[in-house]
């Protein structure tokens, strides 16, 4: 059974840790602002037999009074099986994790199939992104569903910037 003086010592040091990661937290700016982030995106997933698919993406949404980036809107352009997909998990959240990453969660789609290609339900996930010279990046993320992001690259405008 633990003691009063090692519950008041165990206690202090749950709350000067909590403190410690408050201190190394990192924001989207600017706050209250909505933005528009257009690029190109390329999948792999069931529907598209694991090969790479290439599309022009526009994400849009807002950074919240908290710093962290609500995506609300996500449209997939290219033809083909670009056409397809249904976006799911909306709003998608971007939360900076350091000067130059950050996650995104909740990441998902779906791409009903047909006689052509097989059904592709992809995500819930989060994935990883990096931040340099006002371009969103990433690369070889897995989503749950046998889909990954092979690549990302869109450009937020107004442009981001992490602080800490």
């Amino acid at each position: 059974m633990m003691n009063l003086k090692s519950l008041v010592s165990l206690s202090a040091l749950v709350v000067c840790m909590g403190a410690a990661s408050m201190a190394n937290a990192y924001s989207i700016t600017p706050i209250n602002t909505n933005f528009t982030a257009p690029g190109t995106i390329s999948v792999k997933s069931p529907s598209s037999y694991q090969a790479p698919v290439n599309c022009g993406a526009t994400f849009t949404g807002n950074v919240d009074a908290s710093g962290v980036a609500k995506i609300t809107g996500v449209a997939i352009t290219g033809g083909g099986l670009c056409d397809l997909p249904k976006i799911t998990g909306l709003p998608w959240t971007l939360t900076a994790n350091g000067a130059a990453v950050g996650s995104v969660s909740n990441v998902g789609y779906t791409i009903a199939g047909s006689i052509l290609y097989p059904v592709s339900n992809c995500g819930a996930s989060t994935i990883t992104a990096n931040y340099s010279g006002g371009v969103l990046t990433a690369s070889n993320q897995s989503l749950a569903g046998n889909c990954t992001v092979v690549s990302l690259s869109v450009k937020p405008t107004p442009a981001f910037t992490v602080v800490p």
